[in-house]
């Protein structure tokens, strides 16, 4: 006997639009989440923080978001987004409902918590993966003596007021975080290791989405040959700051290694103006600071430099192992879905399990969850029930 026709599992942008489609298509569902509110993650992002995609694009099914917010929303709009999302739809999910272990039970899934056990014929899995931080170990890292976080600990440069501060990593969370401490005024560096992809949030007035969505049906290699020229004007000669240039552009970068562009809103013009300094990968740890890899900003010469703060900018990855323990052949060797917004295999053993915005998307990935959410409840309720 089944406790709800549907389970989901977390309740942020991708869990709250999977429970709304399903419970648009006749099925009861129930939305188990650890935190005590909807879109936990997003409230823990730090203060700056805005959508990188724009507020059209943003909206999740059923329920646009609100005309008078700017084009690029605040983290704390879209909280109330949220917030009103699951209002509109009545949402109510259990709040502090940890999924400890799903297993396959001869009814559906069972899915562990630390009160009870829930049971249901369908099951979508809407974790995301900014709930797992990645944290990198250097040798020497043990004796620092300054701080060291991951940048899903950071919330504004207040704390930082007169300091040094590394930023490890130039993705979005990095570039926007160098970005936030250097116009407070903090004495900020960047550690770039890697090749790295720009992309101007907007170009020629639109934003970069509208390009991508416009461009959705072609090729990869294609998409990033017909753009190059115009981000390039756009984003200007990355070299001669001292970086390297990835070898694929931002479409083959996602659809082959999962990576996403950094969208830049000011972080490129404050490295060009001095207010930002960049350095290569950090090679090993020191008492007062970190030694780096030469790397072309600094000439090829490898530096130490002194750091009251290290700021770790260095993503997130998400291990759905532990969790699925019946169904290994549903992840890779990373532990992360193989498929997300469709049934998550072919056979018996997989029959009403799905995975909904576990994967980045060139397109957006708010359209994307929204767009996958509404696939997965029309294959849901034509399940045999």
């Amino acid at each position: 006997m089944s406790d709800t026709d549907a389970l989901v599992i977390g309740a942020g942008p991708a869990g709250l639009a999977c429970a709304a489609m399903l419970g648009q298509h006749g099925l009861h569902t129930t939305v188990l989440e650890k935190a005590a509110t909807v879109g936990a993650v997003w409230r823990r992002h730090y203060d700056r923080l805005h959508l990188h995609t724009d507020r059209g694009h943003s909206g999740l099914p059923g329920l646009p978001m609100p005309r008078d917010y700017p084009r690029y929303p605040s983290r704390a709009q879209v909280v109330a987004y949220l917030e009103s999302y699951a209002a509109h739809f009545e949402l109510r999910p259990v709040f502090g409902s940890a999924a400890r272990t799903i297993r396959r039970a001869d009814d559906g899934w069972r899915v562990e918590t630390a009160t009870r056990a829930w049971t249901a014929p369908v099951l979508v899995i809407a974790t995301g993966w900014a709930d797992f931080p990645h944290v990198p170990a250097w040798p020497g890292q043990t004796e620092y003596g300054g701080e060291v976080i991951h940048s899903s600990a950071y919330r504004n440069p207040a704390p930082y007021a007169g300091q040094r501060v590394l930023v490890v990593g130039f993705g979005n969370s990095g570039g926007e975080i160098a970005l936030d401490l250097a116009e407070a005024g903090v004495d900020t560096t960047l550690a770039v290791r890697s090749p790295v992809c720009i992309l101007p949030r907007e170009l020629l007035g639109l934003p970069i989405l509208t390009w991508a969505i416009g461009q959705a049906s072609l090729p990869p290699r294609l998409a990033d040959a017909l753009n190059a020229p115009a981000i390039r004007l756009a984003v200007g000669s990355i070299e001669r700051l001292g970086l390297t240039k990835a070898p694929k552009g931002p479409r083959r970068m996602i659809a082959e290694d999962r990576k996403i562009p950094l969208l830049d809103i000011g972080t490129v013009a404050a490295i060009r103006a001095g207010r930002i300094k960049v350095r290569g990968g950090i090679e090993r740890f020191t008492a007062d600071g970190v030694a780096f890899e030469p790397s072309p900003a600094t000439g090829g010469k490898a530096l130490t430099e002194a750091f009251h703060a290290v700021i770790l900018a260095t993503g997130f990855r998400s291990d759905l192992r532990a969790l699925l323990p019946d169904v290994p052949e549903a992840l890779d060797t990373r532990g992360q879905p193989r498929t997300t917004g469709q049934a998550a295999g072919s056979g018996p053993r997989h029959a009403g399990l799905f995975f909904c915005g576990q994967s980045p998307s060139p397109t957006g990935q708010l359209r994307e969850i929204g767009i996958e959410a509404q696939r997965i409840a029309r294959l849901a309720a034509a399940l045999p029930r």
